[in-house]
């Protein structure tokens, strides 16, 4: 049984569960003059004008199954994705911009949204579509800061080893369209979010960090963030002063749960990871392996990660009525504190760290990649591995403990075999990763027994 071949189809079965054209026409219809969205019916007869605005590396693709429902009813519109991920569209605006750090492009995005959403009276209705990397995609700065300022300290913010809900608390609250403040140029417009989490939990106000929902942050949130992290005397000064100087109430907080600018509003969630492991468990499962969605939330360092997914592996390899090959099935996003030169990414990463824990636990199989199919700094989703991949890299005399040192995972994988590489996908629910234990013996069973 070749299962790293099988776990990368399982893999692929989880990204296509959650690309943008499944999940709008599950959640979109066009009846007459009645748009369903979820729950929510609007008459187009009553609505004068029906903007779309979005921003992540999903937007494009979702605006484009929009565009396919909606047709010539969008008055106009604006979404801004990351390079590569862009597609067709004849009523919306589509550009490409940084990611994960910003760049010029993502600054002309916020503005060309704001003039979208200025343009929203009482009578419109503006659909918002935000998906993971919406943060760097759609971004400004605080006046009497620069663009550059800004991209420094998105640079270190991921890097730094914080979260993504750490990363856009502070982002959040130097900007004037993320943390809920889009919101406030919408108003008096009905809007609707519609929402591709790449968060874990799916938290609406950190997903392209929240930029027209209620946010949950503060400036003081913020501050800590950065002391948490050190990051007070390497971040621009004029940047961590405006932080401070909210905290001291000079700036407008981010609009709270409950706030006026909220009551025409909805949200929608077109897909998650949940959606992406229910998809991968029944390709797993027609594939002949028992299968267990661990959890959808896994977090933490590598090491801290590795340890959770190798106490499932010895905890399943020990059971004593296993009947068939099995697949383990987690879902998240770990981080990574980089401090060598190489290439790679989380998923990259990850796999190579697991490779060492599974070279003596014989018939076991994982797989670790990003649904957007990037890893880090590179070309590829992620990687596969087996229990033969460290001693087969070694007969080849390729050191895989240098690699892990220096952080260069992907150039390890690119000598030693077991890059996933899909393109952009143009979706995006944050990592897979995919354990198979091959079934024992049945001589190992009656060992045990």
């Amino acid at each position: 049984m070749n299962n790293q071949n099988n776990a990368r189809q399982i893999f692929l079965a989880g990204v296509k569960g959650v690309l943008p054209g499944k999940l709008i026409n599950d959640l979109i219809s066009l009846k007459g003059s009645i748009l369903k969205i979820g729950y929510r019916s609007y008459d187009l007869t009553q609505i004068q004008n029906v903007y779309v605005i979005g921003a992540g590396k999903a937007s494009a693709a979702m605006a484009h199954y929009l565009e396919s429902v909606l047709k010539g009813r969008i008055t106009k519109g604006y979404v801004v994705t990351k390079y590569g991920h862009a597609c067709s569209l004849r009523y919306i605006t589509v550009s490409e911009a940084g990611h994960p750090v910003p760049d010029a492009n993502s600054y002309k995005a916020a503005e060309e949204i704001l003039k979208i959403t200025g343009a929203a009276g009482e009578n419109d209705l503006v659909i918002c579509l935000w998906s993971g990397g919406g943060s760097s995609l759609l971004a400004d700065h605080p006046e009497n800061s620069s663009q550059e300022e800004m991209a420094n300290l998105n640079d270190i913010l991921v890097r730094c080893g914080a979260d993504i809900a750490e990363i856009n608390a502070v982002r959040k609250h130097l900007s004037k369209v993320k943390g809920g403040m889009l919101a406030t140029h919408i108003a008096p417009a009905s809007f609707v979010n519609i929402l591709l989490s790449d968060v874990i939990g799916d938290p609406p106000d950190i997903i392209a960090s929240g930029p027209a929902v209620p946010d949950n942050s503060t400036f003081s949130d913020a501050i800590a963030i950065i002391e948490k992290y050190n990051l007070a005397e390497v971040l621009p000064n004029t940047l961590v002063s405006y932080l401070r100087e909210g905290v001291n109430g000079l700036h407008p907080e981010t609009p709270k749960p409950g706030a006026d600018v909220f009551k025409k509003s909805a949200l929608f969630f077109a897909g998650s990871n949940k959606t992406a492991l229910q998809c991968a468990r029944t390709e797993a499962e027609i594939r002949g392996f028992e299968t267990f969605i661990i959890t959808d939330s896994l977090r933490g360092d590598t090491e801290t990660a590795c340890t959770y997914i190798i106490n499932e592996i010895k905890n399943r390899r020990a059971e004593n009525d296993l009947q068939k090959p099995v697949c383990l099935l987690f879902g998240g996003e770990t981080t990574v504190k980089v401090t060598g030169e190489g290439a790679g990414g989380r998923n990259q990463h990850l796999a190579l760290y697991i490779a060492f824990h599974i070279k003596d636990i014989p018939g076991t199989t994982f797989l670790s990649a990003g649904t957007d199919g990037n890893d880090g700094n590179t070309d590829s989703a992620g990687a596969v591995v087996d229990s033969d991949t460290i001693r087969k890299a070694r007969e080849n005399n390729t050191d895989p403990e240098t690699y892990l040192k220096n952080f260069d995972s992907y150039n390890f994988f690119k000598t030693a075999g077991g890059l996933i590489l899909t393109g952009p996908t143009l979706t995006n629910v944050m990592d897979l990763m995919i354990t198979l234990i091959d079934h024992p013996e049945p001589h190992s069973r009656q060992l045990k027994e």
